[in-house]
């Protein structure tokens, strides 16, 4: 077995003076938080409670503007809510909150994520008034008086799409990279289908934030070297906590002469340090996140968060007998995998051969 290992140490190493003090700074903020929820928790003296909702919207308003100041002087750093008409922003919000919430069922979680990807989609590449437009021409099911066609004017992003390879790192990434690589499909005027590059990257759980260690396994990984060099790279995974996973895969990819065109990464919720980590390490890199969260905890989850997103999309695997990239395919059912039913034989392709 290969393994390719990278450390906590290591990503902080790419870090500046400044984004070691904005990240403290941001630390200190959600402290202030963790004390009012500690509040919430413990009291059911109703004006207790609300006072204390009152001053932790306060400090989420005062968190929200920090972490607005940090990425806007950031071009690489791509926030919905922050780079979109204020209009948008309820959507997105709202979106986040349903996907927090523990009672939000697998269904509508998945329903919500897809939600999530085309919003992504947009910002990424359909967003600029300048962007030149294309045509469809499709002929309708109503064919009295004659056959009809309907034309439809679309944002003409073929450039930007179709020089694409869809990059997963495996498990909670495998749905979300099934959804940006239809986006891609449906916006090309040729059908475009990106072929795929499955990596099998994992952190070490025994370990804390401060001493993580991030493993590439090659043996169970399936991409072409070559196929990768030039390329626009896509990753999307719904959490970017730490950032370690991208920067550890970008990494061996350089070190075996790949250089890609661009690598733009795509998640649903982001940590701040996780964003800033990769566009320090990674040369060409955008994050587009739909929701920037404030700060880690002791163990590298995102704070607030919304729990393991992999888990709650995919299921939890049976500890002995973790699910394969196929198998996990075959979990969601023959609706999903009907709907992407060309990713589904890309991705075939790329693990069977």
């Amino acid at each position: 077995m290969k393994n390719i290992v990278l450390t906590a140490t290591d990503l902080d190493g790419y870090l500046t003076e400044k984004d070691h003090q904005n990240l403290k700074e941001m630390d200190t903020l959600y402290q202030e938080a963790v004390d009012v929820f500690k509040v919430l928790e413990t009291t059911d003296f109703t004006e207790k409670q609300e006072a204390s909702r009152k001053v932790l919207i306060k400090l989420y308003e005062k968190m929200g503007a920090k972490i607005q100041e940090i990425t806007g002087q950031e071009s690489a750093i791509k926030v919905y809510p922050f780079d979109t008409p204020q209009e948008n922003h309820g959507e997105a919000s709202r979106l986040i909150a349903k996907l927090r919430n523990l009672s939000t069922e697998h269904h509508e979680f998945v329903y919500y994520i897809q939600r999530a990807y085309e919003m992504l989609f947009n910002l990424a590449f359909t967003g600029s008034e300048k962007t030149r437009k294309n045509y469809f021409v499709t002929k309708t099911p109503v064919n009295i008086p004659v056959q009809n066609y309907a034309v439809h004017k679309i944002p003409d992003v073929d450039e930007q799409i179709e020089n694409s390879v869809m990059c997963v790192m495996l498990r909670g990434a495998l749905l979300p990279s099934m959804i940006m690589s239809k986006e891609v499909q449906e916006y090309s005027s040729k059908g475009y289908i990106t072929p795929f590059a499955l990596f099998r990257i994992k952190r070490d759980d025994t370990k804390k934030e401060k001493n993580m260690e991030y493993i590439l396994d090659l043996d169970k990984s399936f991409f072409d070297l070559e196929s990768l060099n030039g390329k626009d790279l896509i990753f999307a995974d719904p959490m970017n906590a730490t950032g370690g996973s991208l920067v550890t895969i970008m990494k061996y990819l350089g070190e075996q002469g790949v250089k890609p065109k661009s690598v733009k990464f795509f998640n649903v919720i982001s940590a701040l340090k996780g964003s800033l980590r990769i566009i320090r390490a990674i040369p060409n890199a955008t994050v587009y996140t739909l929701w920037m969260d404030p700060a880690l905890n002791e163990l590298a989850y995102i704070l607030p968060g919304l729990g393991d997103a992999g888990d709650r999309l995919n299921g939890e695997d049976v500890e002995e007998y973790p699910r394969n990239i196929i198998q996990l395919i075959a979990d969601y059912g023959s609706n999903l995998a009907e709907l992407y039913r060309a990713q589904v034989r890309e991705i075939e392709e790329t693990v069977l051969g």
